[in-house]
């Protein structure tokens, strides 16, 4: 995101804001979790029937999805697939980036190289990377730890070089901690995890979370960011691992205590994020590029225990324990501009409520 999309966010903010928080009811899941196999295509699927959901509200939601230049669409409920459409020559075999939604693939291999010994979150980045990995002062630099990177509360400069990821780039802004600014850094995060672990990013990725989940695609470099490439199905099998709380079927893949961390409040500066994941329902949170506060929640038409990857161009993932659902959206950006975050999350969550409200 550039500095001159903030605002055109913050004008669609008062649009959402004024929006009523439509508090969802707590279900509490009776069905056991499916989870699909490791490898080929079948993957289970339940009807809107059997849900008691609204058959009349689909289409509406459908043709807004296709309207607002989806891509694809699914929604999984205690693991099956509900909904699962395809717009525009998408289909289930064609890759698609997950852009900034890719942060919460970083933020949970982090996790799983601190349950394996290799890394502390709470230790500075140098430990790992080595010093004069910014331009900052030594003391400033080694105020920073793993953590920081996790919460986006580095305290690097984020105005207009906020993407940069050089040495150069990387300047003082703020003490470490002190401060909430969305920033590209924590793709330092890899580095730190390759290093810690003696192998290269994608191997490590690949054998601690691609694999043992059942994902397709890969990295690839885009400018300064490291992005995340699959099928839409495999963003849903992530989504599904988070909605099990880090477990695949029985396999712990990355333990209880540091999900629980990163799908909660991180800081106290920022309330609607946790470890690279955005929070719904909390009091108030900030945005990308702006040290405004606004109050409330960030998309007040739904469920307030939803978390959330957000990308560039309207990628998604949702995810809301109290209906043991997610939902997936992969497309181009829906209004145009390049927000990870924008006044059609609001709506999309209105068309969904339509299925069973």
């Amino acid at each position: 995101m550039t500095t001159k999309t903030i605002y055109s966010l913050l004008a669609l903010i008062l649009c959402i804001s004024c929006s009523t928080d439509s508090s969802q009811t707590t279900q509490t899941p009776t069905e056991t979790t499916y989870f699909p196999p490791l490898t080929g295509t079948a993957w289970e699927t339940k009807s809107i029937k059997s849900l008691g959901w609204k058959q009349e509200a689909v289409q509406p939601l459908l043709d807004y999805l296709e309207l607002k230049n989806s891509k694809s669409f699914i929604i999984l409920v205690n693991g099956k697939i509900v909904i699962e459409n395809y717009f525009h020559g998408h289909s289930a075999t064609s890759n698609w980036y997950w852009a900034s939604a890719g942060k919460t693939l970083t933020a949970t291999l982090t996790g799983i190289a601190e349950q394996e010994g290799f890394l502390n979150i709470s230790n500075k980045v140098s430990d790992y990377i080595g010093t004069s990995w910014s331009s900052l002062p030594l003391n400033k630099e080694n105020l920073i730890t793993n953590k920081h990177l996790l919460t986006m509360t580095s305290g690097l400069e984020d105005i207009d070089n906020g993407d940069a990821v050089n040495q150069a780039s990387l300047t003082y802004k703020a003490d470490a901690g002190t401060r909430w600014a969305y920033h590209n850094v924590y793709v330092k995060l890899q580095d730190v995890v390759a290093k810690a672990s003696d192998q290269s990013w994608s191997n490590y990725f690949n054998t601690r979370l691609r694999d043992k989940i059942g994902m397709d695609g890969a990295w690839f470099q885009s400018g300064n960011n490291s992005v995340y490439t699959s099928t839409t199905r495999s963003m849903a099998r992530f989504g599904l691992l988070m909605a099990n709380k880090g477990k695949w079927q029985s396999t712990v893949v990355l333990n209880e205590n540091y999900f629980n961390a990163a799908t909660n409040s991180s800081q106290n500066i920022n309330l609607g994020y946790g470890y690279l994941w955005w929070l719904n329902g909390k009091n108030s949170y900030h945005l990308p590029q702006s040290q405004l506060q606004f109050n409330g929640s960030i998309i007040p038409s739904a469920p307030n225990d939803m978390f959330m990857a957000l990308g560039k161009n309207d990628q998604k993932i949702y995810v809301i324990p109290s209906k043991n659902m997610v939902v997936i959206r992969m497309g181009d950006a829906a209004d145009n501009v390049n927000l990870g975050l924008s006044a059609f999350d609001n709506v999309l969550w209105q068309k969904i409520n339509a299925l069973y409200q």
